[in-house]
């Protein structure tokens, strides 16, 4: 079923599904994502909780043979590639056995490219996000071991580039204490190692300001669907700005969690005026935290793959109008987010169905 298409469809890849020492200290032997999944429960009615794995089942990501079923998978439902989440701290490395064997091994052979999630490391992954584990430092230092480390990488030639350049994602631009001057020391080291260049991309994270990302030597912003929500407040009509509703849980009124239309936020989202700055697009097949957040969760109700599909046509029509050549893509978040309700992957509930209609929208593209 691969299409050829212009659009390239990119989705967020999380590698956390393998025990590491550290998180075997932090939450105990053998902690992964799977450990909030499975003990998920539904607070209200008509909430959908677990979300249960169907055919990949409760993987691991040490096994190559997972991996290869993903990328098949993926590439089959017209999925371009992967976008992995790299964890760097002044060279320490976290989480990266999976995709150090992805390139070392050269399988799958799929297109992938990393996005630095480059946050304080902390108990995000049971709700604490207060309690830092592993601190985010920077330093030109850093900024030159970091970027000859991953030139290797991008030499490979499955990674993703626009004219050449490699496509490399920052999760938090507003953390890093001198964002031009990173990029310009990025930009320097590459071009040394034979690229014509790097092309940088902000991500529209919740802790990331609204800017014109050629004010620090990027190139363009990732959206982030939901975190990016409040950021577009700017582009959208007054009367249709994003407003929160609070929902207390009725066998506990003491937890609060923010929930939300997934149909009224997708309509809203693509209905959105073109930003005055080069901005990729991007769809959430659904979104639920609680697995994570006992307090403070967002949950997304009402969401389904029909309203998804016509929200990521959406999408591929505004790439389309705007960008031309290699770049034309539109990010996914994400293929494999379990804890937080947000996935591609088949779950026991849709099956196939988001991945169909992510299919039947990038073949009416062609």
């Amino acid at each position: 079923m691969e299409v050829k298409r212009n659009v390239r469809l990119i989705a967020f890849y999380l590698p956390q599904y393998h025990p590491i020492p550290e998180n075997d200290e932090w939450w105990g032997k053998g902690f992964t994502e799977w450990t909030n999944v499975v003990k998920a429960k539904p607070l209200f009615s008509s909430h959908y909780q677990p979300h249960l794995p169907a055919d990949l089942g409760y993987y691991d990501l040490r096994v190559p043979e997972v991996r290869s079923a993903q990328a098949e998978l993926a590439r089959d439902y017209g999925i371009h590639g992967f976008c992995y989440y790299h964890y760097w701290f002044n060279g320490k490395r976290l989480l990266d056995r999976p995709f150090n064997e992805v390139f070392s091994s050269g399988e799958p052979d799929f297109p992938y490219c990393l996005c630095w999630a480059n946050e304080n490391w902390t108990r995000r992954w049971d709700g604490q996000d207060n309690e830092i584990l592993v601190n985010q430092t920077y330093s030109q230092e850093d900024d030159l071991n970091h970027i000859r480390s991953l030139i290797p990488i991008f030499a490979d030639p499955r990674y993703i580039k626009i004219d050449g350049k490699p496509v490399f994602l920052v999760y938090r631009v507003n953390d890093l204490p001198e964002p031009r001057l990173t990029a310009e020391r990025w930009r320097r080291e590459v071009r040394k190692a034979g690229f014509p260049g790097i092309y940088l991309c902000s991500v529209l994270s919740l802790h990331t300001l609204r800017f014109d990302p050629n004010s620090v030597g990027f190139d363009a912003v990732v959206d982030f669907p939901p975190n990016s929500t409040k950021k577009h407040n700017r582009y959208m009509p007054l009367t249709s700005r994003l407003k929160m509703r609070i929902k207390r849980i009725k066998s506990d009124p003491f937890i609060a969690h923010r929930v939300f239309d997934y149909q009224w936020f997708a309509e809203k989202m693509a209905a959105l005026s073109n930003a005055p700055y080069k901005i990729f697009p991007a769809v959430m097949p659904g979104w639920d935290n609680t697995p994570r957040r006992q307090v403070g969760g967002t949950i997304f109700i009402n969401s389904n793959p029909t309203i998804y599909g016509k929200w990521l046509r959406s999408d591929i029509s505004r790439v389309k109008s705007r960008y031309v050549g290699e770049e034309q893509l539109v990010f996914i978040n994400a293929w494999n987010e379990w804890a937080e309700g947000n996935h591609l992957e088949p779950d026991q509930r849709w099956g196939h169905s988001y991945l169909q209609e992510t299919y039947q929208a990038i073949r009416d593209e062609v």
